[in-house]
């Protein structure tokens, strides 16, 4: 059973739902607080033996907005049949919710101090605030290159802040991995933000998932699993969620399939309204490993821009994009890197679609909420 407060309501009714849910034996309250658009809301979540809990107890109180019995799978990161559910979170003064596009573009993986700040002087050019910046890379091949791990991290936070990024979207493959990023945030006196990456291939290392929960800090991006189903990966998110992480963007970038070419992954980003409506996530769509590599279509745009555009014109939130000053350095992933001079035309691209979509809520494509049901 979830107890939904309603926004900005005092900590003093929490405390009072709590102590109601406690006369049921067998029943454990946990208390999570969101920050949505609309203030802080506070849920507190009944755990266990609930069927005996009456509803009306918690329904009638002031300060309750909503109580809803769940039967589904997610019980934290699930939306629960509440069209109006808040969705998503601020970190370090960036916003990750539905109101509009984060743009995040940068370094697969981070290979020299130069290219780091060319890039980020790029982004902070477009007035972007948020890069991805690969120090931990795991690979397919032990012999390809595996990121410079911390050692790297000092003067990558340094460029951050200097160039005004507020978050960098990192991979971490191991709970160490945490523990440096951590230290090297401390030692930089705090100079940006990290987004922890959970990236396909430990799209099911439990204890990973668990750990990233643990920490309340850094938000988490989980990149849906290449080789497992959707329910699988959502219910990996919900690791997260259940140790006490709320704040976590989900992140769709293709899944292996027999098919072959033309594309790296099979492209999923059809499945951006089916997160939404089962989640409370933002959803972000990686149109560069989906895709997988850089080719102009006949109507003289990327195709990888047009599979971005798929994504965000079904209400994308986020898309993470590989760049890179000179693609063919790049030690990883280079045949699908941006060059620096195509980021303006992605972001005016992106923001083009962006506008399509809202103009498509004003119009009347959208189905009144007493009229959604499949149509026949």
């Amino acid at each position: 059973m979830i107890i939904t407060l309603k926004a900005n309501a005092p900590r003093e009714a929490a405390d009072f739902v709590v102590e109601q849910a406690l006369r049921f034996e067998g029943v454990s309250p946990r208390v999570h607080r969101f920050s949505g658009a609309g203030g802080e809301v506070i849920e507190v979540h009944l755990v266990g033996d609930t069927q005996k809990v009456p509803e009306r107890l918690f329904a009638d109180l002031p300060a309750v907005r909503r109580v809803v019995r769940v039967s589904q799978k997610y019980r934290l990161i699930g939306r629960h049949g509440a069209t109006e559910a808040e969705v998503g979170f601020t970190y370090n003064d960036v916003r990750f919710d539905e109101s509009e596009v984060v743009l995040c573009a940068g370094l697969c993986a981070v290979d020299t101090l130069e290219h780091v700040d060319a890039t980020m002087r790029a982004v902070a050019a477009m007035g972007l605030r948020t890069t991805r910046m690969g120090a931990y890379k795991p690979r397919t091949s032990p012999y390809d290159f595996q990121g410079l791990g911390k050692d790297c991290l000092p003067w990558v936070f340094e460029a951050a802040g200097r160039h005004g990024i507020r978050v960098v979207s990192m991979e971490v493959c191991d709970i160490r991995h945490m523990e440096e990023i951590r230290a090297a945030l401390e030692a930089s006196g705090q100079a940006t933000g990290v987004m922890l990456q959970i990236g396909t291939r430990n799209a099911q290392n439990f204890e990973l998932l668990k750990a990233a929960g643990q920490q309340k800090v850094l938000p988490v991006l989980f990149k849906r699993g290449m080789g497992i189903t959707l329910e699988e990966s959502l219910n990996a998110v919900e690791y997260v969620a259940s140790e006490g992480q709320p704040n976590i963007v989900f992140c769709l970038r293709g899944v292996k399939s027999h098919l072959g070419d033309p594309h790296r992954n099979l492209v999923d980003f059809a499945h951006v309204p089916v997160v939404r409506a089962q989640t409370r996530l933002p959803v972000c769509v990686d149109p560069s490993h989906s895709v997988g590599r850089l080719r102009i279509m006949p109507d003289g745009i990327p195709e990888m821009f047009h599979a971005a555009g798929q994504g965000v014109l079904t209400g994308a939130s986020m898309v993470l994009v590989d760049l890179h000053p000179d693609p063919h350095q790049a030690l990883c992933d280079g045949p699908q890197a941006l060059a620096l001079d195509w980021l303006p035309r992605l972001h005016d691209y992106v923001q083009r679609v962006r506008a399509c979509y809202e103009d498509l809520l004003k119009s009347s494509v959208p189905v009144a909420p007493d009229h959604r049901r499949d149509l026949r």
